[in-house]
């Protein structure tokens, strides 16, 4: 209990640190630690700073800073055409799916109402070339007007593309072209493309290791369990190139969580959670990102064993529920409320941790894992009435949003469970054979597992409770493929091996598990088990 105490005063005191000294260092004037880049333009010497800043703050998805940056250096020097082309861009989130066209154009608006005016307006060719595409993604040319968000952006790609065999080793022309190529296949992701965006950006930071676009890029081209390795390095240097930017800090935990390094996904992502709490003294109001922020910490801290820590996190998210919570805020608690169960396997968790009468949770994760729960506790009428409420999804997050595939999936599941609790053995090891089979065919997303009970760690408990321990080795072993030091695919590895007479691979799950739980929670139920089988008092 100590420990924990420990955590939440430790927590406490670096939001209320930040809270103090922020405003105090603005009030000073002290420059934000984002990085450094050079860009060359034709604005106003004295509208540089500001300009550099809100290139800074774009690299790292600090959008409202960004455009308060140009907008400032706008106003030094009106004329200043790439400044109205940054502003402009804040209204791109290329990897969020998220694009406000109308605000972009208006923007644009201002450096002149028509094409022929801002290309008058812009003095050099490879300037015109950035306003070009800020205005083909937009849709303010012929061939973008009239088209699909996803057509504008593969139109855009192809300029940014053109602009950078026009300029070749401009760093701030290659970087945007990067990530206008994760822009395109953020969407349905394959690594081909995504080491293709990687191919462009590299000399980038070969050149400069202190680009905050370069470092944030590359860390997004690489978040996936084959090639995060490669991505470490920037990882490491993300957080000391953009101390100041909130999002840095957060974005090095894509690839801590692709390597299943849980105590640095822990430490990014409260440095990410101080440095955006701390824009603003209401504690009442939880940004968008302290939401996403919050849901990594989570997920990490289950990792951990930290349980109690976990629920910390949790009951913050369950109090705002009955604060006009938006769906967005709501489907995250659902996803948190999930995971929380399978990772502490405590089927019970929902006498605690139901959300508030009459709040609606609009996320599959939730009902599907109030099903799984049910099926466990042997309620199986009540199991039928959740399995029933799943439905594709998820309030637009894309984080949560579950695509129907995957809810097909979820079904699968929870009819192999049903099975199981039947008797049907036979049955729910093919209905689950089938389910991981169709999740290997879905394109990988980074982050915590899309589903809350990953198909290869249940195919794993299925065939361990029939007593088919190689095989569920070999199915633990997939699922630790693609979620690398994931706990409890590592205990069922543990388990299985052991079962079947593979020591040295029980072995070796079991010390990795000690490794992991180094700080876990003393009551932790599996924590006694691992220090038998790894001899630590």
């Amino acid at each position: 209990m100590i420990k924990h105490t420990i955590f939440i005063s430790v927590f406490v005191s670096i939001l209320s640190v930040a809270q103090v000294l922020l405003p105090a260092a603005q009030a000073q004037a002290e420059p934000a630690r984002l990085g450094k880049l050079e860009f060359q333009n034709s604005g106003a010497a004295k509208a540089q700073a500001d300009f550099i800043d809100g290139v800074l703050y774009l690299h790292s998805f600090e959008y409202a800073p960004a455009r308060a940056a140009f907008q400032r250096a706008q106003k030094i020097d009106p004329d200043f055409a790439m400044a109205y082309w940054g502003e402009a861009m804040t209204y791109h989130h290329a990897l969020w799916a998220e694009q406000w066209p109308e605000d972009g154009q208006a923007v644009l608006m201002k450096l002149g109402a028509t094409q022929e005016a801002r290309e008058e307006n812009t003095p050099t060719r490879r300037e015109q070339g950035f306003i070009r595409a800020a205005e083909t993604v937009f849709g303010m040319t012929e061939a973008s007007h009239g088209r699909s968000k996803l057509e504008r952006d593969v139109l855009y790609r192809n300029q940014m593309r053109e602009l950078y065999e026009r300029y070749p080793g401009d760093p701030e022309i290659a970087a945007f072209y990067g990530l206008s190529i994760l822009g395109v296949g953020s969407a349905n992701r394959d690594y081909a493309t995504y080491i293709r965006a990687a191919a462009v950006i590299m000399p980038v930071w070969n050149a400069n290791r202190s680009h905050p676009g370069a470092a944030h890029y590359l860390i997004h081209s690489l978040d996936d369990p084959v090639h995060a390795i490669l991505g470490l390095p920037m990882a490491n240097a993300y957080i000391k190139i953009a101390p100041d930017a909130a999002h840095a800090q957060h974005m090095t935990s894509h690839i801590y969580t692709a390597l299943g390094l849980w105590d640095d996904v822990v430490a990014a992502n409260l440095r990410g959670f101080a440095v955006e709490s701390a824009k603003t003294t209401d504690t009442d109001v939880m940004s968008k990102e302290e939401r996403h922020y919050t849901y990594w910490l989570h997920y990490a801290r289950l990792q951990q064993g930290c349980l109690a820590d976990a629920e910390i996190l949790l009951g913050k998210m369950r109090d705002r529920l009955n604060n006009n919570a938006d769906g967005r805020e709501r489907a995250y608690y659902g996803a948190m409320v999930a995971r929380y169960m399978f990772d502490a396997e405590d089927w019970n968790a929902f006498d605690n941790w139901s959300a508030p009468e009459g709040v609606d949770i609009p996320t599959v994760h939730y009902n599907f894992a109030r099903a799984f729960a049910a099926i466990k506790r042997g309620d199986l009428k009540v199991a039928k009435q959740f399995y029933k409420k799943l439905r594709a999804g998820g309030e637009g997050n894309p984080e949560i949003f579950i695509r129907q595939e995957e809810v097909d999936i979820l079904h699968l599941e929870l009819d192999a469970m049903f099975a199981l609790a039947k008797g049907k053995n036979k049955s729910a090891e093919a209905l689950m054979r089938n389910a991981h089979a169709s999740a290997q065919t879905m394109p990988f997303k980074y982050g915590p597992p899309r589903l809350s009970k990953p198909t290869g760690e249940l195919l794993g408990d299925v065939l361990l409770e029939l007593g088919k321990t190689e095989m569920a080795a070999q199915a633990y072993q997939d699922e630790l493929a693609n979620s690398q030091r994931r706990t409890n695919s590592l205990l069922g590895l543990a388990r299985a091996a052991a079962a079947h007479g593979d020591q040295q691979t029980s072995q070796e799950a079991y010390g990795e598990l000690g490794d992991i739980w180094h700080d876990a929670d003393p009551s932790l139920p599996m924590l006694e088990e691992v220090r038998d089988a790894i001899g630590d008092d």
